[in-house]
């Protein structure tokens, strides 16, 4: 593979002779593109990874064994740059694998022009890329990328072109991976509503507002009295809020009062005494002399 590049479809695979490598990742940078991220995950035989070193990003840029490495952006006349490099001799035999990835958790990397992995050997400072890749969103909607794959194949190592993207960005990569991601570091900021949550809570529970009063309800006015009964009309002081029913007249002292509307019995006679009524004789009078 000396001296020559190969263009690499997505899919597609090459050969290594180089056994030590830089992964360069390149894009166009300009008004509303996305800030992009190199990547490299270890990876055993499982395709996971063996613990949460074997991730190498910005926030561990070097992974333990110093054999994976991200160095620092460099701009170019093309545009950015961010890159792995990987002594791939010298790994673990269990390392199985080493994915190159890019995320932008900014946007997606429908934004992103020119987004492109070009493999150099690390022995060679000026040389021509052994390979490339122009990697191009599916959807758009991506905010992480593989963008290819170093693997063994018997003695050596090849490498493969991915372009197989993720919605999730680098923490849903990661956790594909087997990486152990903290919930609070992963959390996104809390918006200004969320933000006053816990202040509105310290002031205890919001209690709804009373209801208001309803109207009050006038007392009723005098109730003239029937002629025909005595009855005296009592007003009773309405209890506040509520209305209250119209008391019934009282009956007139003695007899209970017909009630009107529904007929009547008719008078009885004058009374007559019977003319042939005579007394019993009376017995005997204890009368003292």
């Amino acid at each position: 593979m000396t001296g020559m590049t190969h263009a690499m479809l997505k899919g597609s695979n090459v050969p290594l002779d180089a056994m030590a490598v830089r992964a360069v990742l390149r894009w166009t940078p300009g008004p509303g593109v996305p800030d992009v991220d190199v990547s490299a995950l270890l990876l055993g035989a499982s395709g996971q990874v063996r613990s949460d070193e074997d991730f190498v990003f910005y926030n561990q840029p070097r992974h333990p064994s110093g054999l994976v490495r991200r160095l620092p952006k460099r701009s170019v006349p093309e545009g950015l740059t961010d890159t792995i490099e990987a002594d791939l001799a010298a790994l673990d035999p269990s390392v199985d694998q080493v994915v190159i990835a890019a995320s932008c958790d900014e946007a997606a990397f429908g934004r992103v022009s020119d987004l492109r992995i070009s493999l150099y050997d690390a022995a060679s400072a000026d040389g021509e890329p052994l390979a490339v890749f122009d990697v191009r969103a599916e959807t758009g909607e991506e905010t992480a990328v593989i963008c290819g794959e170093l693997y063994r194949r018997g003695e050596g190592w090849k490498f493969r072109a991915v372009g197989q993207g993720y919605p999730t960005g680098l923490v849903g990569l990661a956790t594909a991976f087997g990486i152990s991601v903290d919930e609070a570091e992963a959390a996104a900021e809390p918006d200004d509503t969320e933000a006053l949550e816990p202040e509105a809570a310290s002031q205890g529970p919001v209690l709804p507002p009373p209801p208001s009063a309803p109207p009050a309800v006038p007392p009723p006015g005098p109730v003239a009295p029937d002629p025909d009964e005595q009855a005296t009309v009592v007003h009773q002081q309405p209890a506040y809020g509520y209305p209250q029913p119209t008391a019934a007249p009282r009956p007139g002292y003695g007899y209970p009062q017909p009630a009107y509307g529904y007929p009547q019995p008719a008078a009885a006679a004058a009374y007559a005494p019977d003319p042939a009524f005579v007394l019993p004789p009376q017995g005997p009078q204890f009368i003292r002399p």
